[in-house]
């Protein structure tokens, strides 16, 4: 089997002649359809926001896309909620999700008006103290039930061996003290699996969520204004997986919200959903070519991408589907390991994949690279973070990122007297003409 690229072999031969590979490509129509279909999925929730991740593709040209069909964003560090209010996300707009906080970044959390999820019972003294003595009106605490989590064909995750979140006792008591310290609005969140392809994890996980907020109000008589459910819907990267319909999904929160909520009289409670892989993973690709062959124990083909521009299949083994553009028709009868050049034996975007016959200089496109992506990126053995580009509506193509360069790369050393040769270096290098050696 195979999947279908957004971009084709003509395309990209035009593309790559003024933006040279590797790069990150994305399809802002694919974007749009699918936050439509989000916002639609939910509307049945007056108060329903999606709260993109952005850990997930911190490129703001595309937070701003989401952004126009009424997303929020999902941030775990400063700089992350930095970008959401330069985009000029107002109060509600940003959740502040994170673990481990330094104080600063609470106090500006607090200061833009974003919605501060606490990770642990001890973060609501630690909070109280980063803001001189008070709380925010509005706090959200993060639940994690333990045990492990299955849809009953098969465990999904294991929430007992995640560092995040408060015990079901810790969450009561947390919703006690927040109470009588003062806070008027609260919240619930929970991220209990990763990735599930299946229609059937959010109305499992808004059941239970649902069922304990009407616990949080017997108990500690704290009524909920939210729940968020948070991210885990995931993305077919296999091509014989069935991606999730988003608007199944949310048609079973609907029925577990009125079985459960509406029983309760708690119908004024939103939605929430922080879906950073299902915004944004299927709608970016990594145009890589190929520059090498190898011959050996095993069949190699090299190309000029390595894992840090894309990291999941090294860190994770995670399976990315590789379309060899030009040759979607071709069989299947060739098996290669497709390599990076870090000298990690784990920069391998595919092992054992049967792929067409590739031949040098052949543009392979590396599906589902959206989230996760170049946002994971890094500069191990000084390489170089690629560009990302966007392919617009109207089959245009524009740069929303530029690649790095070498002085980008050295830039935290100019306090060293290096700098300055480093530079020189970096200038003499520009010289250099390769001809046409694929």
């Amino acid at each position: 089997m195979s999947k279908t690229a957004f971009v084709n072999k003509e395309q990209i031969l035009k593309i790559a002649a003024k933006y040279p590979t590797p790069f990150h490509i994305y399809d802002e129509k694919g974007i749009r359809e699918n936050a439509q279909a989000v916002k639609e999925a939910f509307a049945w929730n007056k108060g329903f926001r999606e709260y993109f991740a952005i850990k997930a593709n911190p490129n703001p040209v595309l937070v701003d896309i989401l952004h126009s069909y009424g997303c929020g964003a999902d941030c775990s560090s400063m700089t992350e909620l930095q970008l959401s209010k330069a985009l000029g996300m107002g109060e509600d707009e940003i959740m502040f999700s994170s673990n481990d906080t330094p104080a600063a970044e609470f106090v500006y959390a607090d200061r833009i008006g974003a919605i501060i999820n606490l990770d642990d019972f001890t973060h609501i003294e630690y909070l109280e103290k980063a803001l001189g003595g008070r709380l925010p009106e509005t706090v959200s605490c993060r639940y994690n039930p333990g045990g492990v989590f299955d849809l009953g064909n098969g465990i999904m995750d294991n929430p007992q061996d995640a560092k995040y979140g408060m015990t079901t006792e810790q969450t009561f008591e947390a919703f006690r003290i927040l109470k009588e310290k003062g806070v008027k609005r609260f919240g619930i969140h929970a991220f209990l699996a990763s990735n599930t392809v299946t229609n059937t994890y959010y109305p499992i996980l808004a059941g239970q969520l649902f069922e304990l907020a009407v616990q949080i109000r017997e108990k500690t008589g704290a009524t909920l204004s939210f729940i968020n459910l948070s991210g885990g819907v995931g993305v077919a990267y296999k091509p014989d997986a069935t991606a999730n319909d988003i608007r199944k999904i949310g048609e079973g929160v609907k029925e577990q919200y009125d079985k459960i909520l509406g029983k309760a009289g708690m119908t004024d409670v939103a939605i929430f959903t922080e879906m950073g892989r299902f915004m944004m993973a299927p709608y970016g690709g990594l145009v890589t070519q190929a520059i090498h062959e190898k011959h050996t124990h095993k069949e190699y083909i090299g190309v000029d991408a390595c894992a840090v521009n894309l990291m999941r299949p090294a860190m994770y083994e995670a399976y990315h589907h590789i379309t060899v553009l030009g040759k979607e028709n071709d069989p299947q009868d060739h098996v290669y390991d497709v390599t990076g050049s870090l000298c990690e034996n784990n920069d391998k975007f595919a092992i054992d994949r049967k792929l067409p016959k590739i031949e040098m200089g052949d543009y392979l496109f590396i599906h589902d690279t959206g989230a996760h992506g170049y946002a994971m990126g890094y500069n191990y053995n000084g390489k170089l973070k690629s560009a990302e580009l966007l392919l617009k509506e109207d089959g245009s193509v524009v740069q929303i990122r530029r690649p790095e360069n070498e002085l980008d790369y050295f830039a935290t050393l100019d306090v060293l007297p290096i700098f300055d040769t480093l530079k020189k270096e970096i200038e003499a290098s520009k010289d250099i003409q390769i001809s046409n050696v694929l």
